[in-house]
Formats: structure tokens, sequence, C-alpha cells
């Protein structure tokens, strides 16, 4: 593990804000720690001496005002670390929100289960790294000179010992710090295996009763929960041992110095005034050193989850470098030049003649990895037109919808509404419902009003109308909407876009297979209410394979009739 992870620094402000703040603890830490030596060599020397208390006050004063401000600057750390942990981790938590966001399809090397381990108790474990181990590691690079200066002015051969002998505890760090960067890194691996077999264990958990698999996965998880418990138990043993072989190393090289001042005070060639002094002042000159090995054990496992955030960040980064983004000259080409169309067939009855463009897709490219999935791309849909997307599964219905949401990057071509480009802005002008339903645990009504709870409760009837829900809104769901069955699942998914609709008044609902679990008459409604919303100039893009809805639609598109 590095001293200090630049990386950290760069990217928060916070910890730049920490480094600042710790800093200037640590001078205040290091003129107490200096004036509580000064104050009890001259206090011890002034008793043995017989020297009045008058003459002895100004010490005792220096010595209990030096401690309280020690004890303040220790309890100013305490707050410091963990309000910048806090902060930090948030900057962190939302870096990593913000480029998963940009990547809705996944990054590559880092599983759901993976993830979740790095947003949660991955990341929650940089509160000892700020807590713990940069108080001392910034003490250590202050406090650790001051007070050898201090020594070396009060007796040059003490603080030439303590520049001999302070190295040892450094190699020690190292030695100790590799091993246990090793071991902490293999104890995260078996943390994210273990989330991650329990995410697919439960996932999966009705299948496997119903073919007898359960027992085989419960084993499963006992042998990576048992790796688990073993990497930690190696974790603790280096932690002992290492504890053990710092303390030693501190401990030997102050029993130098204090054999050092022995002799010299027996022998006369050393007062005792800057003897005591020196020698109140060497376990000090240590004890940050013995602090940070103490607590780098305890802050490696932040650590090694904020390399896992970084390697993830770094990822995400690369990808977006190598996409190019909407709106450079690379994606605009003239409407009126010769492609290959993804054909927009207009009915004779639609509105088509309004002064507002609607929505624009001119020579939309969108890949997957190095495969392309939509190439040359260009439809207009006029504001609202009920517009179904059809063609064969893959070829590129549902990339067209991830790409108007922005979650899709769009490698050549642009989109626009009325004029105005998308980018990935899209999720602001649209409401939509994916192909498979994903419902939450609580109420039906929580669920279709979530993100938008405080909207007019009458929006919550219509939605409901619209979407052909027939059950209660107080119904409780379980664990991923366990309750419902798929069509009445699919039903509350569309009502929660048609609510998020109507309550944002946003002009582009977006319904992927919508009907795939109705039959023919809850289909049919579903038709007659879309077509409402159109006349109160709603545009609507349905990807189907109902011919039901394709008749029923304005118009198509198709993307595979873009590509050759």
């Amino acid at each position: 593990m590095k001293p200090l992870d630049p990386r950290l620094v760069r990217r928060s402000r916070a910890a730049r804000g920490f480094l600042l703040a710790g800093g200037a603890l640590a001078v205040v830490q290091a003129a107490a720690i200096i004036a509580v030596a000064w104050s009890i060599a001259t206090l011890v020397v002034g008793l043995i001496d017989g020297m009045p208390m008058d003459g002895l006050w100004p010490a005792l004063a220096v010595l209990v005002g030096a401690a309280c401000v020690r004890a303040l600057a220790a309890w100013a750390w305490e707050l410091v670390g963990a309000t910048g942990a806090q902060r930090v981790k948030r900057e962190l938590r939302g870096e990593l929100l913000a480029a998963l966001e940009r990547h809705p399809g996944g990054i590559a090397g880092f599983s759901s289960a993976r993830i979740a381990t790095l947003l949660g108790p991955g990341l929650d474990a940089l509160d000892d790294y700020f807590g713990r181990y940069l108080p001392q590691l910034v003490l250590t690079v202050v406090a650790t000179p001051a007070c050898i200066a201090a020594a070396w002015i009060a007796d040059p051969l003490s603080g030439l010992v303590l520049v001999i002998v302070l190295p040892l505890v450094p190699v020690f760090m190292a030695l100790i710090g590799m091993a246990t960067d090793a071991v902490q890194r293999r104890q995260w691996e078996s943390l994210s295996a273990l989330s991650r077999g329990f995410l697919e264990v439960v996932g999966g958990l009705s299948t496997l009763v119903l073919y007898g698999r359960a027992e085989r996965q419960a084993r499963r998880i006992r042998e990576v929960t048992d790796g688990y418990r073993r990497h930690t138990m190696k974790v603790l043993r280096i932690t002992f041992l290492s504890g053990f072989a710092l303390e030693f190393a501190a401990s030997l090289s102050v029993a130098l110095v204090a054999v050092s001042i022995g002799l010299r005070l027996v022998s006369g060639d050393m007062s005792l005034a800057p003897g005591l002094f020196v020698l109140v002042l060497a376990p000090e000159v240590f004890l940050p050193l013995r602090n940070v090995g103490a607590a780098f054990h305890a802050s490696a496992a932040g650590v090694t989850a904020a390399d896992d955030a970084f390697a993830l960040l770094d990822e995400t980064e690369m990808g977006d470098d190598a996409t190019v983004q909407p709106g450079s000259s690379a994606h605009l080409a003239p409407l009126a030049s010769a492609r290959r169309l993804g054909t927009v067939l207009e009915r004779e009855d639609a509105t088509i003649d309004s002064p507002r463009t609607g929505l624009v897709v001119a020579g939309l490219a969108v890949r997957r990895g190095d495969r392309p999935v939509i190439e040359d791309l260009d439809a207009v849909v006029a504001p609202g037109s009920l517009v179904a997307v059809i063609g064969p599964s893959g070829s590129g219905k549902s990339t067209l919808f991830a790409a108007l949401l922005g979650f899709a990057p769009i490698a050549a071509g642009e989109v626009s509404w009325d004029g105005r480009s998308l980018g990935n802005r899209g999720r602001e002008l649209v409401a939509w419902a994916g192909q498979s339903p994903v419902l939450l645990a609580g109420s039906v009504a929580e669920n279709v009003r979530l993100g938008d709870e405080t909207a007019d409760p009458a929006l919550l009837e219509r939605a409901f109308a619209v979407a052909g829900v027939e059950v209660a809104a107080g119904l409780v769901l379980g664990p991923g909407g366990s309750g419902l069955s798929g069509g009445q699942a699919q039903r509350v998914a569309i009502a929660r876009a048609v609510h998020r609709l109507l309550a944002r008044r946003l002009p582009l609902l977006l319904l992927d297979e919508p009907t795939s679990a109705q039959d023919a008459g809850r289909e049919q409604a579903l038709v007659e209410h879309l077509r409402a919303l159109c006349d109160g100039g709603v545009t609507v893009l349905v990807a189907t394979h109902r011919p039901a809805l394709v008749a029923a639609a304005d118009g198509v598109i198709e993307p595979a009739a873009a590509r050759v």
C-alpha cells in the first residue's frame, strides 16, 4: 500500500481539504508535545534542585496548557477524520454512480455483485483510512522531524542516535506492507466472490429448488464463506505479528537513546535537564510511526476498495475517450444526402404539418463493443405521433431506445428534439418502460409514483387507467415486485412511465414490448389510451412484434433496414 494514494488527492477536493486541516493540527500537536516534554523536564529538575513553587508555576502552567491543547488537537483529528471520510466517500460514490449511469450495459471485469460490494462495505472501509491511518501519517511527517530537531538542539548525540535508528521502523513497515497488500487483496477478492455467489443463488433460488440443486449451491456458499474467513484470519495474524515487530523496533530504539543518556549522566558528561527532556521526547518520536503501522492494517481494506474504484473509473474514462460524442463534426450529416434509410411510413390522417420538428434521428450509429448494432439510421417523428419500432430480435430496437435515453453511446450521427441535440440529456425529456418490468418492495402506488411522490394524486388514477392496472394501489409487493403475475407487473411498469410522463409534462414516451404479456383486449385498450396521449401532443415510440400495435401506429421505424 502506498503511504498516501495520490489519486485520492487528485480526484477529491475533500481529501485535499483534509490534508490541509490535518497539517495545521499536526503542527499544533507537535508544538504541544515539545512543550509537554520541556515543562516535565523543568518541573522535575526544579523540584530536585529545591526550587520554590513560585518559580515552578510557569512550567506547571505550560504543562497543563500543552496537555489541554494536545487533547483538543486529538479530538479535532477525530472530527476532521470522520468528516473527511464522509465527504470523500460521497464524492467517490457520486463519481462511480455517474460512471455506471453512462455505461448501463455494464463495465468489463466488474460484475454487479463486485460493484455493489464496492459501493457499500468497500468504500465504508475508508473510515479507518481517514480516521486512523492518515492522521498518524500526517503527524509522522510533521511531528517526528520536529521532535528530532528539538532533541538534537538539546543533545546532538541523542539526536544523531534517533536519526540512525529511526529508519528501522519504516523498513519493518515496508516489509510488512508488502505481505499485507497481497493478503488484503485476496481477502477483498474473497468478499467479492462471496457477494457474487450469494446474489446468484438468491436470484435463481426458485429454479434451484425446483430442480433439487439448492443444497449444492448452499455447499458452495459455505465454501466461499470459509475461504473469506481464512483470508480474514491471515490478515489478523499479520496484524498481530506486525504490531509486535513495530513495538519491538521502537522500544529497542528508545532503549538505545536511554542507555546513552544514562551512561553520560552517570559519568557527568551531561546535565539532567537536557537528558530528561530527550528521554521524555524520545518515545514521542516513534509513537506516530508505531501508530501508522497499527492503523495500516485497519485502513488496508479501504485502500483496496479505493483501488478498485479507481480501476472502474479508469475503465469507464477509457471507454468515454474512445467514443465519439454527439455534437462533434463527425456526427453532422445533412439529411438530404443519400443514405440507407430506416423508413418512417406515415398515415394519411397523421398530423405532420406541426411547426415543431419533433424527434429527428440523423445518421445514427450505435455499437456494442466492436459490433455495430445500428448504422446510418435516419428517422423523423412528428409531435403527437404513435410510431412502432419493428424488426426481429437483435435488430436494434432496444438499442435505439437506449441511445435516445443516453444509455448507449452514440458512435456517429445525432438525435435531436425540436432542433436541440439530446446528447446525454435524453432522460430529462423521456418517460419509458423497459422490456422487463423492474419493481421494488412496497405498495403498487409507491412503485408507480416512484420519483414523483408529491405529484397530484389524480395522476395516479389516470396512469392506472392508461396502463390497465386492475390491482389495488395499496397492494404491498415483495422484493423484486413479487406478488404480481407477469402481465400485472408489466402493466404497473407502464403505469409508472405514464405517471412520470404526466407528472413532469414530458413530450416523449418510450415503451419496449409493452403488450408482450397482454391479451388482445388489454392490448387494444392500451392502444386507445396511447392514441389519446398522442392527441394531447405526446410522441409515443413503441418497440413491438405485435401486429395490432403496428397496425395502429402512424408510422414505423425499422433499424435493421438501415444496415446492409
